[in-house]
């Protein structure tokens, strides 16, 4: 494990004094005192284990000065202690690492989820939807809140696109390793031979913009209202409340057909900010390609990064070659954890990884 450099940890442990200072000072500005108070909340728990791990190595050198001396039965009782203050040392140093990773700025925020059917047809749109169902169970469990944004149903169940806004604290950092193409292996209800089928659905998982990411101009955009009906066909009353967003420099086009114009205009405006914002990441961020078709692929079986195996009740992740036999689950919602967690963790051991080849700057 890579030692963090003493003078890394005396810069955190300063600064943190310093912000304190600050914010104890008089006359400070609201926004001013905003930016400080966040700051001083991430410091606060960083610098919490700076002081556990120096506490525990502090007591490790008492230690071993007294195994130094000559006195054997201190000596004795010295060791005893040492060999189990040692694990604690390394734990108290492999969760302050974890603390000084690099953070995404947007791990904080809501998200907007995006599901398209892909390669199979209709049972690629009922796939679709075990997905969706799959994503908003997880969401209930987790205490967030979802909302449709735009929805094209499949011809026999399912959905051709779903896309929704699923609010609430730490979305985007728990859901972003779910971008990517899905793939499913079972015998359709449609099939009389028992043959397994494969098909596809991809997911898009995008950090919700704020106003202040993006500046939208008003001649870049071409709103347009459309007749929109609700269930129950030709024969029920239709108003002029649906919209259609086009962004002109990109070609963005977004729709959302609920009831409220208002609330129809502030949709697609809000699924624009983000898909902008995505793209904007995608330019800085060199780990991630520049265009958002590159990040869930085409939609083709052979690119896939998850696979649900209906016959053998499996899931597998094959970035982190991971097999769980607990499909049902998974779908539910109840056990996506287990996947969500493990690909974190080794998101954490590559960035780990890294940060050893850097000496631990």
């Amino acid at each position: 494990m890579a030692t963090i450099p003493p003078e890394k940890l005396d810069r955190l442990v300063q600064r943190w004094e310093t912000v304190q200072g600050e914010l104890a000072a008089s006359g400070l500005d609201q926004a001013t005192r905003v930016k400080l108070a966040k700051e001083f909340s991430e410091l606060n728990p960083q610098v919490a284990a700076i002081q556990v791990l120096r506490g525990s190595e502090k007591e490790a050198a008492d230690l071993k000065a007294l195994i130094a001396a000559d006195d054997a039965e201190m000596k004795a009782m010295a060791e005893g202690e040492l060999v189990a203050l040692e694990p604690r040392i390394e734990k108290a140093r492999h969760d302050l690492q974890l603390m000084l990773l690099p953070r995404d700025e947007a791990d904080d925020r809501s998200a907007i989820l995006e599901l398209r059917a892909g390669t199979g047809g209709d049972e690629a749109a009922l796939f679709a939807g075990d997905l969706y169902r799959m994503y908003s169970r997880y969401a209930d469990i987790q205490g967030w809140k979802t909302e449709i944004i735009s929805v094209s149903d499949g011809d026999m169940g399912g959905y051709k696109e779903i896309i929704a806004n699923i609010s609430g604290k730490g979305v985007f950092a728990r859901l972003k390793y779910e971008s990517g193409v899905h793939r499913v292996q079972r015998v359709p209800a449609t099939e009389g031979s028992g043959r397994i089928h494969t098909s596809a659905a991809t997911v898009a998982v995008l950090p919700e913009a704020q106003e202040v990411d993006i500046e939208i101009r008003n001649e870049d955009i071409r709103l347009d209202t459309m007749r929109s009906s609700g269930a129950g066909g030709q024969h029920v009353n239709t108003t002029d409340s649906a919209v259609r967003l086009l962004h002109i420099p990109t070609g963005i086009i977004i729709t959302s057909n609920e009831k409220s114009q208002h609330q129809n205009r502030a949709r697609v405006m809000q699924v624009l900010r983000t898909r902008l914002y995505d793209l904007e990441r995608q330019k800085i961020d060199n780990e991630r390609s520049a265009t958002r078709k590159s990040q869930i692929g085409t939609g083709d079986r052979s690119q896939r990064i998850r696979t649900y195996n209906f016959p053998q009740g499996r899931v597998t992740d094959h970035r982190i070659n991971l097999t769980l036999y607990n499909l049902t689950q998974v779908l539910e919602g109840n056990a996506l954890d287990n996947l969500v967690d493990a690909l974190i963790a080794n998101h954490q051991a590559e960035q780990l990884a890294e940060m050893g080849e850097d000496g631990g700057a």
